[in-house]
C-alpha cells in the first residue's frame, strides 16, 4: 500500500499504522490519526462519507478522549481504521483535489498531542526477566537476585493514573525522604538519583464486571492498542520507602506516555515467540502463539545544550511474562477492568548492557557512568535533561511506530 500523502521513509505513520490519538488546535479538539506529517481530523472526516453504515453518534470523535470511541468495540474501531486506511491509500476516496484545502489535513507541527484517554487505573508490571534479575543482584546478590515468586506470577502494582502525561510535558525533579549511605536517620529533599525506565503500555478496550477473569485466550479481545511509556522512577526515595509494600513516592510523581495508540491489529504481523518459560506456569497462565511483539526501543538522553547520547537499544520480544499473562493474572482475582485502563509492561531490558532500560542498570548504580559527548557524565537524568524515546516495528519494508515519548526533567 501507498498513500497520496507524502511519507518519508522512516516515518513511523506509514499507510500501514493508522494509529489513534486527540489534537487540539485553538478551540478544536478532536480524535485524528495521522499519515507521515498530515494529522486526519476524524470529526472532519466524519461529515464526508468515509464511514457510511457504522451508524457513528456524530459526536464520537469530537471528544477530548477516546474513551468512548474504544468503547464502540474492536468491530468498529478496526473497521474505521480500514476505512481510513483505503480513504488514504493512493486513489482512495480522499485522494481528490476537493479535500486538498478541507479541514480533514492539518500539518503536525501546526497541532498539540494530548493524552488521548481518561486513565481510569493504572498498573504496572515487572516482568523483564533482565532487569528484575540486574536490579537483585544490585540491591541483594547474584543468588537471590530473583524471589522466588517471580517466575510463577507476573509481579505488578497499582499506580497513580493522574499523573501520567503526554510526550513533551516537563518533569519536575521530585522531593522525598532518602537514606543515605552510612545515615542513622532520613533527610529530606529533592530525589538525586532520577531515572527513567523504558515501557510499552496497553490501552484495555473493553470493560468486565467485577468477579470476573479474562483467560489468555481472550486476552486480545480487551487490548485496544499500545503506547510508549517512560515510568520515571526516584530511585534514592525508593529504596528507602518500598519496605514491605513496595513503590509510591518514588513513582507516582510521573510517567510520560506518546500520544498516539497504535492497535493491536496494525501489529499483527509483528508477533514472535517469547522467552521459554522455566518452571512451568500454572495453567491460568498458559496460552498458544505468538504473543510477544518485534517492537524495537531506543533512549537517547539530550542535555540542554542539543547534545545527545544512546544510551539502549532494546526490545519488547525480551519480555518474560507478555501481556495476554498480565491481564490474566490482573483479573484471576476478579478485578475489573475498564476502557481507558492503562496497564505498563515495566522496564525492558535485554541480556547486554546497550540494551538495559533504565540508568540504574546502565550505569549500574552508579559505578559505571555514561560519558557524554561534551565530556560530562551521566549516573542518572540531570535537570535540563531530555529523556527520547523511540519505538517502531519494521520488517519486509513495512514500518510502524509509536512516536515521541519525550520528558525534559526540570528543577
Amino acid at each position: 500500500m501507498t498513500s497520496f500523502i507524502p511519507v518519508a521513509s522512516d516515518s513511523d505513520f506509514t499507510i500501514y499504522n493508522i494509529p489513534f490519538g486527540v489534537f487540539s488546535k485553538g478551540n478544536n479538539r478532536s480524535i485524528c490519526s495521522r499519515i507521515g506529517d498530515t494529522i486526519i481530523d476524524l470529526n472532519a472526516c466524519l461529515a464526508t462519507n468515509i464511514f457510511d453504515g457504522l451508524n457513528l453518534p456524530n459526536t464520537i470523535f469530537a471528544a477530548r478522549y477516546m474513551n468512548d470511541f474504544i468503547a464502540l468495540g474492536k468491530a468498529t474501531t478496526n473497521e474505521v481504521r480500514k476505512r481510513l486506511q483505503a480513504a488514504l491509500s493512493t486513489g482512495g476516496y480522499l485522494d481528490n483535489e476537493s479535500f486538498s484545502t478541507s479541514d480533514i489535513f492539518l500539518k503536525a507541527e501546526e497541532v498539540e498531542m494530548l493524552l488521548p484517554i481518561q486513565i481510569g487505573d493504572y498498573t504496572d508490571f515487572y516482568s523483564s526477566r533482565e532487569h528484575a534479575y540486574n536490579a537483585g543482584v544490585m540491591f541483594r546478590d547474584p543468588a537471590n537476585a530473583l524471589l522466588p515468586n517471580w517466575l510463577h506470577l507476573p509481579v505488578g502494582y497499582h499506580g497513580r493514573a493522574s499523573s501520567i502525561v503526554a510526550s513533551g510535558t516537563p518533569i519536575k525533579r521530585p522531593n522525598g525522604q532518602t537514606m543515605p549511605d552510612g545515615a542513622e536517620k532520613p533527610i529530606f529533599g529533592p530525589s538525586k538519583q532520577l531515572d527513567f525506565e523504558l515501557e510499552m503500555g496497553f490501552v484495555i478496550g473493553k470493560e468486565t464486571p467485577m468477579g470476573t477473569s479474562i483467560s489468555t485466550a481472550e486476552a486480545e479481545e480487551y487490548i485496544f492498542g499500545l503506547m510508549l511509556f517512560n515510568d520515571w522512577s526516584a530511585r534514592d526515595i525508593q529504596k528507602w520507602e518500598y519496605v514491605p509494600l513496595g513503590p509510591f513516592l518514588a513513582k507516582n510523581f510521573a510517567s510520560t506516555a506518546s500520544p498516539w495508540i497504535v492497535t493491536l491489529e496494525a501489529l499483527d504481523s509483528f508477533r514472535t515467540g517469547g522467552p521459554d518459560q522455566d518452571p512451568e506456569v500454572l495453567p491460568y497462565l498458559t496460552y498458544g502463539g505468538n504473543k510477544n511483539f518485534d517492537i524495537h526501543l531506543s533512549v537517547d538522553i539530550v542535555t540542554e545544550n542539543g547534545i545527545s547520547k544512546n544510551v539502549s537499544k532494546s526490545n519488547f520480544k525480551y519480555m518474560y511474562w507478555n501481556m495476554c499473562q498480565q491481564l490474566a493474572h490482573h483479573t484471576v482475582n476478579g478485578c475489573n477492568v475498564r476502557v481507558g485502563d492503562l496497564l505498563a509492561s515495566g522496564t525492558i531490558s535485554g541480556k547486554s548492557p546497550d540494551s538495559y532500560g533504565s540508568m540504574l542498570e546502565i550505569a549500574w548504580k552508579g559505578t559505571k557512568p555514561v560519558q557524554m559527548p561534551d565530556g560530562t557524565e551521566r549516573k542518572f537524568i540531570l535537570n535540563g535533561d531530555t529523556v527520547v524515546m523511540r519505538g517502531w516495528c519494521e520488517k519486509d519494508g513495512v514500518r510502524i511506530g509509536f512516536g515521541p515519548c519525550d520528558g525534559k526533567v526540570i528543577g
